[in-house]
């Protein structure tokens, strides 16, 4: 960071970089690194394969294969503000090009310094995956990220005889964790050759923010990408026995708990010992960031622990997690959710909602979405785009040969790149998060134009009624950025106050419950996860639509709100019929095969 300071070709250059290896996933959030505190860590360890053998009985993910990477999301398949135009000359003639994108933008943001020649890689692998455990009815007890390692232990004391034991460690929110050890407990014979363990004050998790390469960990520690989704961080696990042995010798002074510890913790435990060697192996390239992840999930719609207890795993949206197998063997709590799958109609999702005053101007996504629920996708898009047409039409056009003879007639396309816009917007966390920013007064003002050069000698021409016409300008901007402050932190207040989980979204229009509230605001806004009804939403048959002029009630509330839900950057394009992935006819062909071969 220091030599990117003073090196600006550099900087662009790492710039432009990380907006290629982000364009895979959509952009990554600031950089920064956190500790867990309230999440707890079991363990289910077996020599062999018994600790899979019996793990496969009880997760919904497949032990025995690699787990599918997240799904790629091409930039030009995210709902954005504004497009890219390319021959903008051209546009009222009917030629040049508009992409729906932002991709070519974030690229250029890197100062144009040149070709990438390699990206960051991005690995998932089976040694950490995202899974669900479920009860005997198929609804979900919770969700966890399982991590597998081999340990080699000798048996008999000897330096040559050797057994293989696997461990899987388990991730686990807090609010679920005794819940889920009870489960365990539960479905573990008597004569099984497994150990369950709760190592939760032993070993400690992380996640470092603003890059995708989790390569390379140091001594002690595992790391891995997210394997629900990239943006969501690095996953670090800090389990060598080496970190606490070593932590034992620093000074009392070095185990101080900082800001990103909790103020009551024993400062002994091998936990805190682990937590503070890996904030000081952070400090020296990253700034804490603690509560970042409760924020960054939220705004990347992923429900967990508590939230998601007793729903059923399409409706918390497990399948697009990679959570779920669909052609694994048998296990807990398949039945409901196979059936939901293959035969269901999915009416409910977990989906993030972003709740305003019905005085906030509305957001140009959401008015495109609105436009495209109400003419429809070709009217919709006909009327945002000012009538061009796709990829592939012409028109005719009647051109001067110059010289003042007959015009003759042209072909000339029009372009729009990129596939017709979802009925919601489409966001990543980052996108979200800036909107949220600029309807709640949270940015850094510009600096007001000034009638002085780069060296601050007055510009020619320049005289006391440019500076105070400037003074002016910044007074008025410097009031309504004040007036979106007080007004955003009443919102916030008032949202914290009423947005409860198992609080009613009422619309004002007919008095009917459209959502439940699952998770509280996350800190600083006004959005929140909401188990919403697919077809208020537009996204489920066509008797309703979701309207940009909506009011809505929650609670016990008295006062209306206007409600803007938006869709996950990494949701598969959803089926208006079924309410589930939207299936194109090859992959569906594959499905059928691997299910009949199994």
């Amino acid at each position: 960071p220091t030599a990117n300071k003073h090196n600006p070709t550099m900087a662009a250059k790492a710039a432009a970089a990380a907006a290629a290896a982000a364009s895979k996933y959509g952009p990554l959030w600031g950089r920064g690194y956190e500790t867990f505190l309230h999440r707890r860590i079991l363990s289910v360890t077996g020599t062999s394969d018994h600790a899979t053998t019996y793990l496969q009985g009880l997760v919904t993910s497949d032990l025995t294969s690699e787990p599918r990477a997240p799904r790629e999301e091409s930039m030009e398949n995210v709902h954005t503000l504004s497009g890219v135009v390319n021959d903008a000359d051209d546009i009222d003639d009917g030629g040049g090009s508009v992409e729906i994108s932002y991709g070519d933008a974030a690229a250029e943001g890197g100062g144009g310094e040149g070709q990438i020649e390699e990206e960051v890689p991005v690995r998932f692998t089976s040694k950490m995956r995202s899974t669900c455990f479920l009860d005997h009815r198929g609804r979900i007890l919770t969700d966890a990220i399982l991590w597998k390692r081999t340990l080699n232990t000798n048996t008999d004391g000897s330096d040559t005889t050797q057994k293989e034991t696997t461990e899987y460690l388990i991730d686990v929110p807090e609010t679920t964790a005794d819940l889920l050890y009870a489960h365990l407990k539960q479905h573990k014979l008597r004569r099984s050759k497994i150990k369950l363990a709760d190592k939760s004050e032993e070993l400690s998790v992380h996640a470092v923010y603003g890059t995708l390469n989790a390569e390379g960990a140091p001594p002690g520690y595992l790391a891995a990408m997210d394997p629900r989704h990239p943006s969501l961080g690095m996953r670090i696990l800090s389990v060598g026995k080496e970190i606490v042995d070593a932590d034992n010798k620093d000074d009392a002074a070095d185990t101080t708990p900082n800001a990103n510890e909790a103020v009551n913790e024993d400062t002994n435990t091998d936990r805190n010992k682990r937590n503070v060697h890996f904030e000081n192996l952070m400090n020296k390239h990253f700034s804490p960031t603690p509560g970042t992840y409760t924020v960054l999930r939220t705004l990347a719609g992923i429900a967990e622990g508590s939230e998601i207890t007793s729903r059923t795993a399409l409706e918390t949206n497990q399948e697009f997690l990679n959570a779920i197998s669909f052609t694994k063997g048998c296990y807990l709590g398949q039945e409901l959710t196979a059936r939901s799958q293959f035969t269901g109609v999915v009416r409910k999702r977990i989906v993030p909602v972003m709740i305003v005053d019905t005085e906030v101007e509305v957001p140009r996504p959401w008015v495109m979405a609105s436009m495209i629920q109400d003419l429809g996708e070709e009217d919709g898009v006909e009327k945002i785009f000012g009538g061009m047409k796709t990829v592939g039409e012409e028109e005719e056009k009647k051109e001067s040969d110059g010289d003042g003879g007959e015009e003759k007639k042209k072909k000339s396309k029009v372009e729009l790149k990129g596939y017709i816009p979802p009925p919601l917007p489409k966001l990543s966390a980052a996108g979200a998060g800036s909107i949220v920013s600029m309807i709640m007064g949270s940015v850094n003002m510009q600096e007001p134009s000034s009638s002085k050069d780069e060296e601050g000698n007055p510009q020619e021409g320049a005289g006391e009624e440019n500076d105070s016409n400037a003074k002016e300008e910044e007074m008025k901007r410097m009031e309504e950025l004040k007036r979106l402050q007080q007004s955003g932190q009443q919102l916030q207040s008032e949202i914290i106050e009423l947005a409860i989980p198992g609080s009613s979204i009422i619309d004002k229009k007919d008095g009917k419950t459209i959502g439940k509230i699952v998770s509280a605001p996350a800190p600083g806004t006004t959005v929140v996860l909401a188990q919403m009804r697919l077809d208020r939403l537009g996204l489920l048959g066509n008797a309703q639509k979701w309207n940009r002029t909506n009011r809505i009630m929650i609670g016990d509330g008295t006062k209306e709100y206007r409600y803007l839900p938006y869709l996950p950057l990494w949701w598969p394009e959803i089926d208006g019929a079924t309410g589930k992935e939207k299936i194109v006819e090859e992959k569906k062909e594959e499905e059928e095969e691997e299910l009949d071969e199994l």
